[in-house]
């Protein structure tokens, strides 16, 4: 059953990306941004009243007084399945950008409705050049009072696993003296990282408050990131109900 779920949903929501996606790359681009912003939201609620009507999959936030209403600020997330990459763009208040790899944006239609808004799309395997590009266009992005979400892994990790933090978005925080607000879930659980397969649950989301990096350097405001996050994230089941 769980596999149909599971196939019915990703009929779904690929669906929804054309009509989403289209829409913000064609109509979107003949508007103000804002428009755009939106519709982008509303392709992430759109998609998680999916997941809760087709897959059974649900999600609860503790601390969403301290979810940002608008920028400039720096969103680092615990990054372990595709949920969050969709769940954070409905949740999280219309002015988003974020740091993703490039390849996404080669995508037919998902990725021309990511180039329609100011996204920051980085080479992993260019090293230096792209830890320059991120605080280039980071810069830019946060000084037009957008919220920047960051995956600090810079790739999924399983539940109870953790991977090295990269500096980069302590390297933005401290070039730009933009609050960090951290967000710890146990999405990994539910939705497992490379798997076809969702399982039905409630996801776990917490939200901390900003963290002011004013006069803080790079490596300290990333380890005060990391020790917030994996305290959190240790903290929530890493079972499904059964």
């Amino acid at each position: 059953m769980k596999v149909v779920r599971s196939a019915v949903h990703f009929l779904a929501m690929v669906l929804v990306t054309l009509f989403f996606g289209l829409a913000i790359s064609t109509v979107g681009r003949l508007l103000p941004l804002a428009y755009r912003d939106r519709w982008g939201c509303a392709w992430g609620r759109t998609n998680l009243w999916l997941m809760k009507l087709l897959l059974k999959l649900d999600y609860r936030i503790q601390g969403v007084e301290h979810l940002p209403r608008k920028g400039p600020v720096i969103v680092m997330s615990k990054h372990q399945s595709a949920w969050e990459t969709i769940a954070l763009r409905g949740i999280l208040a219309p002015p988003q950008s974020w740091v993703l790899k490039r390849e996404l944006m080669w995508i037919p239609v998902f990725g021309w409705a990511l180039a329609s808004v100011p996204n920051i799309a980085i080479d992993r395997k260019a090293g230096r050049k792209a830890v320059r590009r991120l605080l280039e266009r980071g810069v830019e992005v946060l000084e037009q009072g957008r919220i920047l979400i960051i995956f600090p892994e810079g790739t999924r990790t399983r539940p109870g696993e953790r991977h090295k933090y990269g500096v980069g978005g302590g390297l933005l925080a401290e070039r730009s003296g933009a609050p960090v607000v951290p967000i710890a879930h146990n999405a990994g659980v539910f939705w497992p990282r490379r798997s076809f397969v969702k399982h039905p649950g409630t996801i776990d989301v917490v939200v901390g408050p900003p963290m002011e990096t004013q006069g803080k350097k790079a490596t300290a405001i990333t380890r005060e990131v990391e020790a917030w996050i994996e305290d959190q994230v240790a903290q929530l089941p890493l079972t499904r109900e059964s």
